[in-house]
């Protein structure tokens, strides 16, 4: 092939910047209240003083992040999703639900059931909840460019900061081949947009509960700002029921957040608790009962 047949190579000046110029750009981090019982503290800051560190709670999922939310069935990964729309919907801010496994009606009657259970009276806030059925419709699911200028749309009628997409991997079903080129994209958009935004993403069952790498690959949790893996684990010997401090035959479920670039984060693993109203609770770490 001629060499006239390729693009000379040429230097991309907006691609370069000072990190100077690069932080005054950047936006200010806060946290947002997630809705989740014992979630909200284990995210802060550290700054120094008397020559200490000091860490100061943050009191939220940071702002602007866009985080992986992983786990196999029935570990409370759409719970957490849901209640954290539904606190950021109570706190005046507008919400966009993508919802790519549930009909948009069934996932109303969901976040419905969570607002009761959280002591939130719905009617003030389904209007702060705008939804994007992917599951009903193909041409959203199947196609991501329709589906961001889907949600470009939403974001700009309805003036939303927060997103949610339950299930990220329900984009890329069968073609774990495209998954990376698919969640660079959705992130790009969000982070273009300023959205924070979670991301639920379903456990692959060729890797343990508690990895990172579970949902995706690592297609998701290299791409994301973070992730939170929630897990369960039903006692099934002396071994275990001794390190987790519960009865042979009870299930054990477990949290941690696998990283977080935005903020510092508590690293350990966590009980986790779904209680009879569907409700998720963080509880204490898990060496509190070794």
């Amino acid at each position: 092939m001629d060499e006239l047949d390729f693009e000379k190579p040429k230097v991309v000046l907006e691609g370069i910047s000072q990190i100077s110029q690069a932080i005054k750009e950047a936006p200010k981090i806060e946290g947002l209240a997630s809705g989740v019982e014992g979630l909200d503290d284990l995210f802060f800051t550290t700054e120094i003083v008397n020559k200490k560190v000091v860490k100061k709670s943050l009191g939220g999922i940071p702002s602007f992040s866009v985080f992986n939310v992983t786990g196999s069935s029935d570990t409370g990964k759409t719970l957490l999703a849901e209640q954290f729309a539904v606190k950021q919907a109570e706190s005046g801010r507008s919400v966009v639900f993508v919802t790519a496994e549930t009909p948009a009606a069934f996932v109303a009657v969901s976040l419905n059931e969570r607002a009761k259970a959280m002591g939130i009276e719905f009617s003030k806030i389904e209007d702060q909840i705008i939804l994007i059925d992917a599951a009903s419709y193909s041409s959203l699911r199947e196609n991501i460019p329709n589906l961001l200028a889907t949600l470009e749309h939403v974001i700009k009628k309805y003036n939303v900061s927060i997103t949610i997409i339950d299930s990220i991997t329900g984009f890329y079903e069968n073609k774990e081949m495209l998954a990376r080129t698919v969640v660079r994209k959705i992130y790009n958009f969000l982070k273009k947009q300023g959205q924070t935004a979670l991301l639920v993403s379903q456990k692959r069952s060729g890797h343990e509960d508690l990895t990172a790498e579970a949902a995706g690959g690592y297609a998701v949790g290299h791409i994301v700002d973070g992730t939170m893996v929630l897990a369960k684990e039903l006692i099934m010997s002396q071994y275990t029921a001794k390190i987790y401090g519960k009865p042979i035959g009870e299930i054990v479920r477990l949290f941690r957040i696998d990283g977080c670039r935005l903020c510092a984060h508590d690293t350990r693993t966590h009980f986790l608790e779904i209680t009879d109203t569907g409700i998720l609770k963080i509880g204490n770490p898990l060496t509190a009962n070794e």
